[in-house]
């Protein structure tokens, strides 16, 4: 991956002292990605991007997530017709809304960064993902069975999320992106809960 290096000297005094105060946290496993962390261009968009100083933690999650999340939201789609459940379909919709823009957002931090937002991220091992055929089995269903299937899969699609988005707060740099990781822990397990609420009543 090709990395933009050129910034000015206040920019990289800026990115240095923020990669210090972000310092310490990584574990062994991270050893050395501090020293692969490299500066991008400041984002034209404000809110849209982070800071400059990111590392390939920062970068997998991105790339991991952003496809994680479009199935989440492929799947929320199909409950707006298939399901049968007001709740059901409610919180498809509470999901669809508060993962559709955070696609972008990612894919916005992967272009600022120098990185192709297709560029590996179905390539990795991804908890919590469909198969094929389990998307195929809950694009048939319908009604109750429909809504039985849906949080059945959602919980384990959002386990799947929540352990992305703690492996992110550890061994991520970026202060930006491992506040999203934790908004998406925090938002995903309180609807974990609730799909098992659900769950017990189907």
């Amino acid at each position: 991956m090709r990395i933009n290096r050129t910034i000015s000297l206040a920019a990289a005094t800026s990115a240095l002292a923020l990669l210090t105060a972000c310092g310490g946290g990584n574990g062994d496993s991270m050893a050395g990605h501090e020293e692969m962390s490299s500066s991008a261009p400041t984002a034209t968009t404000a809110g849209a991007s982070p800071s400059a100083t990111f590392n390939d933690g920062d970068v997998m999650f991105a790339q991991m997530m952003i496809p994680h999340h479009e199935q989440a939201v492929e799947m929320a789609d199909l409950a707006a017709t298939r399901a049968s459940d007001p709740e059901v379909k409610e919180l498809a919709t509470k999901i669809k809304a508060a993962q559709a823009p955070e696609i972008q957002t990612m894919k916005d931090w992967l272009t600022d960064w120098g990185v192709h937002p297709d560029s590996g991220g179905m390539g990795h091992s991804m908890p919590g993902v469909m198969s094929d055929e389990d998307m195929k089995k809950l694009e048939a269903a319908k009604g109750k069975a429909f809504d039985k299937l849906f949080v059945q899969q959602m919980i384990a699609h959002h386990n799947g999320a929540i352990e992305m988005a703690g492996t992110e707060q550890a061994n991520g740099s970026n202060p930006t992106v491992k506040e999203l990781a934790k908004t998406i822990e925090t938002t995903q397990q309180a609807e974990v809960e609730q799909l098992r609420r659900i769950l017990d009543r189907l």
